[in-house]
């Protein structure tokens, strides 16, 4: 496919992911839009692209605030044109909305309980997860794809997780939004199907980024990794953690409008098989 010229916008476009998502679409011929609440990493991602002969505008706004997003998609209308491909990278989670219980101790609810059960959550960091990951998948959704039916198609790529499919300790607030992602992709898709817009989610398993190094990899132990590390690796029958260059294919594909023509609607793991152990 001739992809000069064609329009796509990645939120979330300075993490590890999404920058190298960005970068590859850039090499194909797409104008990039990369978006995100920091600059500074943008201008990483934008330097990058821009140095291998790409075409980038670099646009920062919280996904999850309508207003905000709204003002970016008329920029990009006015800078590019319209948009033809959306890839929702961004999301997230917060601390305090993370347990330091994998299950429920009868201390948590003790007056001298210095960690964090289901208990005692913080509601307010455990609904700020949920909005950056369902609204900042929707507001986007609801923006772009209407530059998709002015053009006659497009194509929409949301970002599951492994919490997709099974719930992973400690996190309940996240593992509940990117379950709901799942659900969400295949209500658009259906939506949008007669706009000739499809919509499709990848579902990374387990990939380094500055964030996740410090909780999986510890120097200090025998084996390289921290306990959870150690488990998910045991759990991953390719025995190693994601690079980010290993999810572009599934993007790729996700996106051709010849080669996944007839597919929407669809959650895919990119997980080195994660999924498919039951530990036993």
């Amino acid at each position: 496919m001739d992809r000069t010229g064609k329009i796509a916008v990645v939120t979330g476009a300075g993490g590890t992911l999404c920058s190298a998502i960005a970068e590859d679409l850039a090499a194909q011929g797409y104008r990039v839009v990369l978006v995100g609440r920091t600059r500074e990493k943008l201008e990483v991602t934008g330097k990058s692209i821009r140095e291998k002969g790409g075409t980038c505008l670099i646009l920062t706004a919280d996904v999850k605030n309508l207003e905000q997003m709204t003002a970016l998609r008329e920029e990009v209308r006015h800078e590019f044109g319209l948009c033809s491909v959306l890839i929702n990278g961004a999301g997230g989670n917060q601390p305090d909305a993370v347990t330091t219980y994998n299950a429920f101790d009868p201390e948590e609810l003790s007056p001298e309980n210095k960690g964090r059960g289901f208990f005692n959550l913080d509601m307010t960091r455990f609904l700020d997860v949920i909005n950056v990951n369902i609204m900042g998948t929707v507001i986007p959704c609801q923006l772009f794809a209407r530059d998709m039916v002015a053009a006659g198609g497009g194509s929409i790529v949301n970002f599951a997780s492994m919490n997709t499919y099974r719930p992973l300790s400690k996190i309940p607030a996240y593992a509940l939004s990117k379950a709901g992602i799942s659900n969400f992709t295949q209500w658009l898709a259906a939506y949008l199907a007669p706009a000739n817009i499809r919509v499709n989610a990848v579902a990374p398993g387990f990939f380094l980024n500055d964030r996740s190094r410090k909780m999986l990899l510890d120097p200090d132990s025998e084996s390289g990794y921290s306990p959870r590390g150690a488990n998910i690796i045991r759990q991953t029958p390719m025995k190693r953690f994601g690079e980010a260059r290993q999810l572009l294919g599934c993007v790729n594909w996700l996106i051709d409008d010849e080669k996944a023509d007839f597919v929407t609607g669809i959650t895919v793991p990119v997980d080195g098989g994660f999924l498919s152990d039951s530990g036993l």
